[in-house]
């Protein structure tokens, strides 16, 4: 169902789907990252080096691909079914997409307090808060391909 954007319609959605594994692969990273960073502790030029990785993941890498899921992912939904926002599986979806999108939020605030070194939260909470991203994608993942209401 191509709709109005005619032959673009399967280049849109192969650039949705490479966008969304790299959003997805630096929200699986980022706080892994984070973990290592914390258990640097005050060895100064390992916490430099971790700022540098971590700047440039979120700054090169999931920021575009955030963007990138956006903008493809709406011209998507935009050319789909009039009634696709009606379909619950669709706002079950996007519901958790806006939640990957909070969690991209938190983990860049996460980012400027490292950066600072002023965090002040553990390893483990960023071990722990690692394992929403893994959690999400799995959610959008049934609701896209099992459409289960």
């Amino acid at each position: 169902m191509p709709g109005w954007l005619g032959g673009a319609h399967a280049w849109i959605k192969a650039l949705h789907v490479i966008a969304v594994i790299a959003w997805m692969a630096g929200l699986l990273y980022l706080p892994r990252l984070y973990v290592y960073h914390r258990r640097a502790g005050a060895d100064a030029a390992i916490s430099n080096t971790f700022k540098v990785m971590e700047r440039r993941l979120l700054r090169a890498i999931m920021t575009p691909a955030l963007l990138l899921t956006f903008a493809t992912g709406g011209l998507l939904l935009a050319a789909g079914p009039t009634d696709y926002l009606s379909l619950g599986w669709m706002r079950a979806k996007l519901v958790l997409v806006l939640l990957l999108t909070i969690f991209h939020g938190a983990l860049v605030a996460w980012r400027r307090e490292l950066a600072d070194d002023r965090d002040r939260r553990s390893a483990g909470f960023y071990r722990a808060v690692n394992e929403v991203p893994a959690i999400l994608m799995i959610g959008i993942v049934v609701f896209v391909i099992v459409r289960p209401f």
